[in-house]
């Protein structure tokens, strides 16, 4: 017979077990039905988005205390959010007893409201035993504004005062100087966004200006004169620019120009920082916002509202936006104790790049560099860029020339796919002579690959040309571990490593990626469509809505942007070079992180093309970055693209699809066509694409 002591034990390890979660599935089930994203679930319980997607997909599990705070949310969420068909006990009791039953469940365990932090006032709960008759959502609901922001990130003003906002708000804006909108922007707008993390900054308001509204704040409709279209500025003595600094506002270095930047020094912890935008001055770029400028504004504040809450609120071109968009979801400091006041300050936040700027190893930096230039540095530089090559055409053979059509294929946001899961430094280089290769170290290697044999009708996937290395060159990780997964033996001579190390631009990926499948299936592109369908929803998808085939634009230009501005060159004509330029002051100037994002994108696509020649016996004619041309008898990638006896596409080779890394049709055209572009020695893709840019470095 146990004794009382040993049972109140037992009891108690009862008591004392941690809560059991409902399955995976279900938790994200109760989420979406709450209208809650895993972002703002993230914000509510103190921890990052990628957490909360673990635990909806069962790969781990909360730790106490943030455990039951988990487990009482799920449980405010079933009592209001019942699956779909689920029937309690109440329900299915006989009708004498089903009401005293569930008067009684009603007024003693019905559970409370959750309150989540952001997500707008709890709705009342569904009592315990009662069987809720509102239909189970199709959609998540829209997730509730920020009360300090009730009218959104930004504003579209034009000439007669009316502002622009998103969800086709219209806000009267008596403002007749940019004196006065920069402080009826701060005061009574209501505009701005929350931080996209919890050590991050609130995004400041974005204010648009039309050419009416800027004429009318005493702007010039277009910056005029050689020197101002030369710096994009205007002129320090111009009334404006006067009018502000006399109003005790500044200016950022960049100035008063088609992004401009006017605050004050924060007062304790609220910003002041207005930012504008103003579109007779180009501030929207054709090539990042198609047609945007032209269109109304309450179609621009669309537009610009949609890139806001899927990516950043805008805060210069696409490549700065996409920069900016690193550092708000990596914040360089988080804040700390300090042990001997007790006061909380600033700290380094693990895994970001910190507030310095670092310089990087020789190889690693551009020719002008002061690293270079300082040092004498003659040893050679990393040459990790996007392919731009064509097949020699005497390496074509009879059959090939005998098909009729040439298919330009083009990988989706294939360098935003690059940058998912992949480690970069993190800190300062360290040189190593004689190192023994590790793939999981990132870095600098020089190593000789000239020794590897591919397949000459494919590119060498070491060189962006695709020629073959002929001796010992540098190569960034990803590079030399191909050589090592090909079968060949790599001995480096140098290195320049990074010992702290991580998958910094993790959180930028995941929210451009959703940002980027989003908007296509806005434009009826979605990823449940077969391949036949896809090519055909692609064919179309511009045409569908073209404010969001303008964000749409505007995200892949973002993704493009802010890598290649990782490595911005030094600009002007005043520049000399061994000076240091603006860039190399943000801790943002990474060109080992840029090359680290080439290199796996070029040994993808390479990747894929040698498992293309297996599966189909089919050579590329041509690669320009993130588009391959391929010999076709049919005018669709369907008519030679792997697909197994089902119906499903091969894994290892190109596959259609709207997810980034995935393809779709660039471009099709005559055979002859693209062999006559070889003979001239013209890249076949470059006239496909149109000749866009492969990942520029931004202004």
């Amino acid at each position: 017979m146990p004794s009382e002591e040993e049972l109140f034990a037992s009891v108690d390890a009862l008591l004392n077990e941690e809560p059991h979660l409902p399955p995976p599935a279900e938790r994200a089930r109760l989420r979406e039905a709450a209208g809650i994203t895993q972002a703002r679930l993230a914000t509510a319980l103190k921890t990052t988005t990628q957490s909360v997607k673990n635990w909806e997909n069962g790969r781990s599990e909360p730790k106490s205390p943030r455990l039951d705070a988990y487990q009482r949310l799920l449980n405010g969420w079933a009592a209001k959010y019942p699956a779909p068909g689920a029937v309690s006990a109440a329900a299915t009791a006989p009708a004498a007893s089903a009401a005293p039953a569930a008067s009684k469940l009603e007024t003693t365990n019905a559970p409370q409201p959750v309150d989540v932090p952001g997500a707008g006032p709890a709705r009342p709960a569904t009592p315990a035993g009662a069987t809720s008759r509102r239909p189970a959502p199709k959609k998540a609901a829209k997730p509730a504004a920020d009360p300090r922001f009730p009218h959104g990130p930004l504003a579209v003003l034009d000439g007669d005062g009316s502002a622009y906002g998103v969800d086709g708000i219209v806000l009267d804006c008596p403002a007749a100087t940019v004196v006065e909108l920069v402080e009826w922007t701060l005061r009574e707008s209501g505009l701005g966004a929350p931080r996209l993390h919890r050590n991050g900054k609130d995004s400041d308001p974005l204010i648009v200006l039309t050419a009416a509204a800027a004429v009318k704040l005493g702007l010039p409709e277009r910056l005029e004169g050689h020197e101002q279209r030369r710096s994009l500025r205007l002129p320090e003595d111009h009334p404006v620019v006067k009018q502000v600094v006399k109003a005790k506002w500044r200016l950022t270095q960049r100035g008063f120009g088609p992004w401009a930047r006017i605050y004050r020094k924060a007062q304790g912890r609220e910003r002041q920082c207005v930012q504008l935008a103003i579109l007779s001055w180009d501030a929207l770029d054709e090539r990042s916002w198609p047609g945007v400028a032209e269109m109304e504004p309450a179609d621009i504040a669309r537009v610009l509202g949609v890139y806001a809450q899927r990516v950043i609120t805008p805060r210069g071109s696409t490549a700065v936006s996409g920069l900016e968009l690193m550092t708000a979801l990596r914040p360089p400091t988080r804040a700390v104790q300090d042990p001997q006041t007790g006061n909380w300050v600033p700290g380094h936040n693990p895994g970001s790049l910190g507030t310095e700027p670092m310089d990087p190893a020789p190889p690693e930096a551009t020719p002008e560099h002061p690293v270079v230039v300082e040092s004498g540095w003659s040893g050679g530089f990393l040459n990790e860029e996007a392919y731009q090559w064509v097949r020699d055409v005497s390496l074509l053979n009879d059959e090939e020339c005998t098909l009729p059509y040439a298919v330009g294929l083009d990988l989706n946001t294939a360098f935003l796919a690059a940058a998912a899961r992949l480690v970069v430094g993190l800190s300062a280089p360290d040189h190593f002579t004689g190192p023994t290769f590790n793939p999981k170290i990132p870095g600098s290697w020089l190593v000789d690959l000239s020794h590897v044999e591919v397949d000459p009708r494919l590119p060498s996937p070491f060189t962006p040309d695709g020629a073959r290395p002929t001796g010992p060159a540098w190569y960034q990780t990803h590079t030399v571990a191909y050589a090592q997964e090909l079968g060949y033996n790599v001995q480096p001579l140098e290195a320049y490593l990074r010992r702290d190390c991580g998958a910094y631009l993790d959180p930028w990926h995941d929210r451009l990626k959703n940002a980027y499948v989003d908007t296509l299936a806005d434009l009826g592109v979605t990823k449940d469509l077969n391949d036949a369908e896809f090519l055909a929803a692609m064919e179309r998808h511009k045409d569908t809505d073209p404010a969001m085939a303008a964000v749409l634009a505007a995200i892949k230009a973002t993704v493009k942007g802010g890598i290649g501005k990782l490595r911005e060159r030094p600009q002007g004509r005043k520049y000399k070079e061994g000076e240091r330029w603006p860039a190399l002051q943000r801790p943002t100037w990474r060109p080992d992180i840029r090359a680290a994002v080439i290199s796996k994108a070029r040994v993808n696509m390479h990747r894929k093309l040698r498992n293309m020649a297996t599966m189909t016996g089919l050579y590329p004619l041509a690669v320009l970055s993130d588009c391959v041309v391929y010999p076709s008898p049919g005018d669709s990638p369907l008519d030679f693209l792997p697909y197994a006896a089902s119906g499903k596409p091969q894994p290892g080779g190109f596959r259609l699809g709207p997810t980034p890394g995935l393809a779709k049709l660039e471009g099709v055209q005559s055979m002859l066509w693209a062999v006559d572009l070889m003979e001239q020695g013209h890249n076949p893709a470059r006239h496909i694409k149109g000749g866009d840019a492969v990942l520029d470095e931004g202004e």
